[in-house]
């Protein structure tokens, strides 16, 4: 015949549990640590303050861009007009005739503008939901869409016979 004796604690609740184990009992919760301020500043997992006047600059940045996409792409939507005036403004003798390159280019870089405005828009969003400085996203984000921007529309240029003889011409002299 075995010994089917309880063990210890086994009948118990979790009160006397707790009380027996020198604990507090548990509707009493333990008082909260105070942290001094010097130790929050220090930890690096701790979300940093958003900066209103990064947030005001950001979003005042993309509204700019957003305002410049929907105008520049507009214009770009008629390239060949556009490539007319540039070249009148540079003095180029004649008119811009490679109708179907810059219609075909001109929408790839409205499309490039579009792109390129979403991309940095949601990189800024994404940083300034983390606190971390973003003024600066809007800025290298318009760069760089303007570099790829441009070279959409050397494309059509490089492709016009005035633009090429004002060239020539030019390194003729």
């Amino acid at each position: 015949m075995t010994d089917q004796r309880p063990q210890y604690g086994e009948y118990a609740t979790p009160e006397e549990q707790r009380r027996l184990a020198g604990l507090p009992p548990v509707d009493v919760a333990p008082a909260p640590v105070p942290v001094p301020e010097a130790a929050v500043a220090a930890d690096p997992v701790a979300t940093p303050r958003p900066r209103s006047w990064d947030r005001v600059i950001t979003i005042a940045l993309l509204a700019y861009g957003v305002v410049n996409v929907f105008l520049t792409g507009m214009a770009y939507m008629d390239l060949p007009t556009v490539m007319n005036q540039s070249m009148q403004v540079l003095g180029v003798d004649g008119e811009f005739t490679n109708f179907a390159q810059g219609r075909l280019w001109g929408t790839i870089a409205t499309a490039v503008l579009i792109i390129g405005w979403v991309i940095t828009a949601a990189l800024s969003l994404r940083r300034l939901r983390t606190g971390k400085r973003t003024w600066w996203v809007p800025m290298v984000g318009a760069a760089v869409t303007t570099i790829i921007v441009s070279l959409c529309l050397t494309v059509p240029m490089m492709g016009d016979p005035a633009f090429i003889a004002y060239i020539e011409s030019m390194t003729a002299s």
